[in-house]
């Protein structure tokens, strides 16, 4: 994800004031980084299941952020 995208959500999420920082864009990317690694550990899960494909582990994925 690029610099502008991350700031870009940070609008979208209704933060215009936001001090743009070296520790901010860091935070970024940590939150980033635990999404991917969660996402991950679907897919890993997945695999243990029968019939289990790429079409399961994205629905999986998804289902993860749903209320």
């Amino acid at each position: 994800m690029k610099r502008s995208d991350i700031v870009r959500l940070a609008y979208e999420a209704g933060c215009p004031d936001i001090i743009v920082s070296r520790e901010w864009f860091r935070f970024a990317r940590l939150i980033e980084a635990a999404e991917r690694e969660a996402c991950a550990k679907v897919c890993e899960s997945a695999g243990s299941l029968p019939d289990a494909g790429p079409i399961y582990c994205a629905f999986a994925i998804r289902e993860r952020g749903a209320p």
